[in-house]
């Protein structure tokens, strides 16, 4: 299959991974069409079944104990197709750009990684190539806990083709999503007595989570363009009417905490400090978190070394969070290197820029020959 032929396959399946069950989809799909596709150029396809219609896929081309993997999720954001140009689930060609939702992140590396491959004589493979593909790392990280879980795949070195403009990254910023509901009982207005007013325990515990972002203004980090960690308040929700004491409120935030912080002792901080305060105003309370941790590669990573030699281009470091550290409790030495440009990520008129085309398959032909030929 040609390689515009398979990425507009890619984009056409609804790989959409949500918190929200009603927008929620598999990516089985995108999966199977990937699977079937490896297997004709010879890899040993393993598919890791999720449930709910999701699934892993490592696929494995030549053995031995070192190798190279080849990562990146197949789900993407949802979108809002009345923001786009053009259809969000149909390739486009225009402004010398491939549009199209998950062009950018990150469907679009897989026809490319797959290119790749068919420039090298695979059969004379000396260590294994495998490319992993993930579900829902855009909403839980299921599909990259389901590979640690299971302890593979096993390989020596990994690129994640997340979109980093063809730039290596060598470190990021990891994301603790907090999901709060503050429980009190709802009663006349005319009388506070009558209730126990949950928005304004959580006026409280807002209060305190300003306080403990300014704290953390203290933690520096000088490889990070904002060099602290940074706490969000994302959404918030409660009470029913103005003249009804406010029972139930619900508030959202997100911590983006540095390489090396303590994400333990920050978590039990925090809860120790909404349990104070919900014990003083006689409120419930219940916290949901999802983490991604921070990334940081070895100091002397080879992998990062052999891309900022094969690019030009000198690690850096970004905000936003990946699989890496996944891969990395694995054992891999983790790299995040794509062609595309975050900051059109997550936005309607996703693009790839067709210059970057020939470049990143050149550069996955020299990473594959070094690592595996």
């Amino acid at each position: 299959m040609q390689l515009t032929d398979l990425l507009s396959r890619i984009i056409q399946c609804n790989s959409i991974s949500s918190i929200n069950p009603s927008i929620d989809h598999g990516n089985r799909e995108v999966i199977d069409l990937l699977a079937n596709t490896l297997s004709e150029l010879g890899f040993n396809c393993e598919i890791m079944d999720l449930g709910n219609n999701k699934a892993n896929l490592i696929a494995t081309l030549g053995t031995g104990p070192g190798g190279l993997v080849l990562a990146g999720h197949t789900d993407t954001v949802p979108c809002d197709e009345s923001l786009w140009q053009s259809d969000p689930f149909q390739l486009s060609e225009r402004d010398n750009r491939w549009y199209g939702l998950g062009s950018c992140d990150m469907k679009g590396f897989f026809p490319l990684a797959i290119e790749a491959v068919k420039t090298l004589k695979v059969r004379a493979l000396k260590q294994p190539l495998i490319i992993v593909a993930t579900a829902d790392e855009e909403s839980s990280m299921s599909g990259a806990k389901a590979l640690v879980a299971a302890g593979k795949p096993i390989a020596r070195r990994a690129v994640i083709g997340e979109p980093t403009n063809m730039r290596p990254v060598k470190m990021h910023k990891g994301i603790m999503i907090e999901k709060l509901t503050i429980s009190g009982s709802s009663g006349h207005s005319s009388n506070p007595a009558l209730g126990k007013n949950a928005m304004e325990s959580m006026q409280r515990i807002i209060g305190q989570l300003m306080a403990l972002r300014d704290r953390m203004k203290e933690h520096k980090h000088p490889g990070f363009l904002i060099d602290y960690p940074t706490l969000n308040l994302g959404c918030i929700s409660g009470g029913d009417n103005a003249n009804r004491i406010c029972g139930h409120c619900f508030l959202a935030f997100e911590i983006r905490p540095l390489p090396g912080m303590d994400l333990n002792q920050l978590q039990a901080d925090l809860e120790r400090q909404i349990a104070a305060t919900a014990k003083a105003d006689k409120v419930g309370w219940s916290l949901d978190r999802l983490l991604v941790p921070p990334f940081c590669s070895d100091e002397h990573s080879e992998i990062v070394a052999l891309c900022e030699k094969l690019t030009g281009h000198t690690g850096e470091s970004v905000a936003f969070a990946t699989e890496a550290p996944y891969l990395q409790e694995l054992g891999m030495d983790v790299v995040v290197l794509g062609p595309g440009d975050i900051d059109v990520a997550h936005q309607p008129n996703e693009f790839l820029p067709l210059d970057r085309i020939k470049p990143t398959i050149n550069f996955l032909s020299q990473l594959i020959s070094h690592c595996c030929l």
